[in-house]
């Protein structure tokens, strides 16, 4: 088994990409496997290369664009999800038509370190999918100065990565949608660093830049924290969300049931979940593979994204009692706070990203922290429907899973047990599967965009 790297990418090549039609890239249908051995109708593809200066860095389970493995091995048939299928799989066209696409909401992303080329790149992403540029995008430094981009640095290289990714998928999604960009400037290491400084980020975009939702793509393993008072601490801008209204969400995480030590080569040989995604305050966003034809249509339903050495996060909380809300899945969650609560695709979608060090390029992407903004897409959009702010949105989703309401698809296919190092040796870590209703691989599963924002607004599409 080889383990996985974080932040290792799959460049698509530029000329070929540009020379692909608006709907995808490329011009022609594969089945995919990953290292799970899972198929995979992908999108239209295109010759690409594995981008050796992204590779080696340190295993960060949910750090940046992830390596997508291409059919028997290789990187020569590689592919990428675009805009457009996804908007299709989602069910997204009949909100925008219908003008509902994120118009007079703001999106709040948290990155550690940002990237230097954001606004080209998602220029250039924009362009090539014919997608308008965001009413207003902006980038902010609210917990203090953020050093300067150094290429030689790998963590600011991952970070680029997940800057890229959060800000074009949010974007891709609610296209109406304005976007705040936070940055802060001390690297987030589990639970021993940078989460103060992105705390305070998120506090600033609550209170001062009107946020509608915020996603964020860190995570750190609960058992990483010194103690449950030393995690308590840093939750309270969650509780300030609730009061002013804004959605919270996270990535579920890439390590299936298990999680990294702090020692970060290292990952737990029994069940544990990430924080902020286990926080009852913040929904938790698990991860799916799609099954799609080249437009985007299902051909398959989905199953937990799992590829064998990272996989959608999901189990219960070490910390958290189970929170009122879940009290009907108490036979699946127990006592304590059970996670995911929804998923999204996880798996194969297109980045552009041109940062110093790294050959400019179109990218295939995979990983929850794909997931998490690609849903904040979806929340934005349905804050513009209900004209004013959704909040803690936990509650409504479980009464919705609970009366089978149609904005949720349920995922009866899949597990999140996953190979990983403990203690030097390969092992597996057994997960959950999905089965029908509830389950700890993806909550209760994936989405109907059109009907999940007309039920989360509690209004219909205007006539």
């Amino acid at each position: 088994m080889v383990r996985r790297r974080a932040v290792l990418v799959v460049a698509v090549s530029l000329m070929a990409a540009l020379g692909a039609g608006a709907g995808g890239v490329g011009t022609t249908d594969h089945t995919m496997r990953g290292a799970g051995g899972a198929r995979a109708h992908a999108a239209p593809a295109t010759a690409v290369h594995r981008t050796a200066a992204l590779a080696g860095l340190r295993p960060y389970f949910e750090r940046g664009p992830r390596l997508v493995p291409g059919v028997g091995g290789t990187a020569s048939t590689l592919q990428g999800y675009s805009p457009a299928q996804m908007w299709v799989n989602y069910n997204m066209y009949p909100l925008y038509k219908a003008g509902i696409n994120g118009r007079g909401r703001t999106i709040g992303l948290v990155d550690v370190y940002g990237s230097p080329t954001i606004r080209h790149d998602l220029a250039t992403f924009d362009a090539r999918f014919d997608l308008p540029a965001p009413p207003s995008f902006k980038i902010i430094e609210p917990a203090g100065k953020v050093p300067a981009f150094n290429a030689k640095n790998l963590e600011m290289q991952g970070w680029a990565g997940e800057t890229t990714l959060d800000v074009e998928w949010a974007h891709a999604m609610a296209p109406g949608a304005s976007i705040v960009l936070a940055v802060t400037g001390v690297d987030e290491v589990e639970g021993t660093s940078g989460v103060p400084q992105i705390m305070a980020a998120e506090n600033y975009l609550i209170r001062y830049e009107h946020v509608a939702v915020i996603s964020q793509s860190f995570g750190a393993t609960e058992e990483t924290f010194p103690s449950a008072d030393s995690l308590m601490d840093l939750r309270g801008v969650y509780g300030e969300a609730e009061r002013h209204g804004v959605t919270i969400l996270a990535a579920a995480g890439d390590a299936g049931a298990s999680g990294q030590t702090t020692n970060v080569n290292n990952y737990y040989g029994t069940p544990v979940v990430s924080w902020p995604a286990s926080d009852p305050l913040v929904t938790a966003v698990g991860g799916t593979e799609l099954f799609i034809d080249s437009a985007g249509h299902p051909t398959d339903p989905p199953a937990v994204w799992n590829a064998a050495a990272a996989a959608g996060g999901g189990g219960v909380s070490e910390f958290f009692a189970r929170p009122s809300w879940q009290d009907g899945v108490a036979s699946t969650v127990g006592s304590r706070r059970g996670m995911p609560d929804v998923a999204m695709t996880a798996y194969g979608t297109v980045i552009y990203i041109s940062v110093p060090g790294s050959p400019a390029g179109f990218y295939a992407t995979a990983g929850t922290s794909l997931s998490s903004p690609m849903f904040a897409g979806i929340v934005a959009v349905a804050a513009q429907l209900r004209n004013g702010a959704l909040g803690l949105i936990n509650p409504t989703l479980y009464v919705l899973g609970a009366i089978g309401a149609p904005g949720l698809i349920d995922v009866t296919h899949g597990n999140n047990s996953v190979l990983v190092p403990v203690n030097g040796k390969e092992s597996l870590v057994k997960g959950y599967e999905a089965v029908r209703g509830y389950d700890l691989a993806s909550g209760w599963g994936t989405v109907n965009g059109t009907e999940l924002v007309q039920e989360l607004a509690g209004r219909s599409i205007p006539a």
